[in-house]
């Protein structure tokens, strides 16, 4: 037969339970020290107010476009949809007026449907930084951030409407930082002003998977993200289909006036409107609450 324990665990009513009538502890000491905030007091909402109104704001995460935010490429995307346009017979001023923000397909989807398809995108996209790559310039402030967010191990993604082809040879181009996630126009179902394309970066960064293609209708796929509100997700952009995306996911978005009038992005819901991504600046990362601290400054509108 065993032998029972020396020290059998106490069963639920041997548990000691606290005895709150029991005597004060009494200490000597020689000194104290306090905190004092949450300590001694608790200025958390005086703390938030303070730093909103130095333009500071806490976020999970970072989603930004590329065209028009990181880089400019117009003198670029102009040339190649005037070569483009004759390819296909539809005039260049036409077709600019109907693609920036936008995928290339849907907009051939529009304009000649006989060319929308991915393989014949995907090759025509990829040839413009190859044919017009001097043509382009960073965003002023567009590589300092990255560069901070990127060392400090901020999550971050771009969320572009061009494909993985143009947006890959555009930061080779430009010598940039390249993000842990990139989500591109074939990627998804629908292109902005969808909010597919953002959802999908979002999930990404928080998961972990940067492959899987997901779903934001459906079962798992509604853009719901772990311990992190649809708020704690800031979304940069430069164009109102994309600004609509970000705000139809539930994030926050800064618009750039790089390409597009301070009305326009205005009407399109933008949170805050900047001159450039200069008046973006990050004054840090919290590892541990993984939170990365953004200063939103010189807003033309907020």
């Amino acid at each position: 037969m065993k032998a029972p324990p020396l020290n059998p665990p106490p069963t639920a009513s041997q548990t000691p339970q606290p005895n709150f009538s029991a005597p004060p502890s009494i200490h000597s000491f020689a000194a104290l020290l306090f905190d004092m905030d949450g300590t001694l007091i608790d200025s958390t909402s005086a703390i938030t107010h303070h730093w909103h109104a130095l333009g500071i704001h806490s976020f999970a995460a970072l989603l930004f476009d590329m065209d028009g935010t990181l880089i400019d490429s117009t003198s670029a995307i102009t040339h190649h949809w005037h070569a483009l346009g004759t390819l296909i017979g539809v005039p260049g001023p036409t077709i600019l007026e109907t693609s920036h923000g936008r995928r290339t397909i849907d907009v051939l989807a529009l304009l000649a449907p006989q060319y929308a398809n991915w393989d014949f995108v995907c090759e025509a996209e990829a040839r413009v930084p190859r044919d017009y790559g001097g043509e382009a310039v960073e965003v002023p402030g567009a590589r300092g951030l990255l560069r901070a967010v990127g060392g400090a191990g901020v999550p971050w993604a771009i969320v572009t409407s061009g494909t993985r082809g143009l947006v890959e040879g555009w930061l080779s181009v430009m010598g940039m930082e390249r993000p842990g996630v990139l989500v591109c126009a074939e990627e998804v179902g629908e292109g902005k002003p969808s909010p597919e394309g953002y959802r999908l970066g979002a999930r990404r960064l928080m998961f972990g998977d940067g492959s899987a293609r997901v779903e934001v209708n459906g079962d798992g796929g509604d853009g719901a993200l772990p311990e992190v509100r649809p708020e704690e997700i800031l979304v940069l952009e430069d164009a109102p289909a994309g600004v609509r995306a970000g705000k139809a996911a539930g994030y926050r978005v800064v618009a750039l006036a790089t390409s597009h009038t301070i009305e326009q992005l205005r009407e399109a819901g933008a949170d805050w409107i900047v001159e450039d991504m200069r008046s973006v600046t990050m004054t840090g990362w919290d590892a541990k609450a993984r939170r990365v601290g953004i200063q939103i400054k010189n807003a033309l509108v907020s």
